[in-house]
């Protein structure tokens, strides 16, 4: 039985980490993490990330907003009705602006609760291989293999212009 292995490389350069993903998914490695101060949308293509959810959770929480913001101002003017002139009790341009409201309300707070929904689903890396650099100025690849894998993934690191290579136990 092998033991998984973490290894991590710390990159300056946006190219630098494209190689290396296209390098080492060439090479067969599957399970890669990449670190990065900014959105990367050409690695996120490489890597075949999935789209987040969250969105879905935004298109609910606004569409819930929405409908509750009309069925509050229509109920309340069906339930305390003010007869002014000859204009109708429910009247859809005044509440526009509540429903505009709520529907930004109910999305930001279904955002928020996507975005902890999602992050508590996804897969964390080990808090040994992450860098503090990663959330300022480099960039990280982390590759999970088998420990007779080590040498190969760090060859590919170092060819593709890591500027520091990092191995550490993943389990056990």
């Amino acid at each position: 039985m092998s033991l998984n292995q973490g290894v991590v490389g710390v990159y300056s350069y946006v190219d630098s980490v494209l190689d290396a993903v296209r390098k080492l998914k060439a090479n067969g490695y599957e399970n890669l993490r990449v670190f990065s101060p900014v959105p990367l949308h050409e690695v996120e293509e490489e890597i075949d990330l999935p789209p987040s959810p969250v969105r879905f959770f935004t298109l609910f929480g606004g569409l819930l907003g929405a409908a509750s913001g009309f069925a509050f101002t229509v109920l309340t003017s069906a339930a305390w009705p003010i007869s002014v002139s000859a204009k109708p009790i429910v009247s859809i341009p005044p509440y526009m602006v509540i429903v505009f409201e709520l529907t930004i309300l109910f999305g930001a707070i279904f955002t928020l609760a996507g975005l902890l929904v999602n992050g508590f689903l996804r897969n964390r890396a080990p808090v040994s291989m992450y860098d503090k650099r990663f959330s300022d100025d480099k960039f990280g690849v982390m590759v999970v293999c088998p420990t007779e894998n080590i040498s190969s993934v760090q060859d590919i690191l170092n060819s593709t212009g890591a500027e520091e290579v990092k191995v550490d136990s993943i389990d056990g």
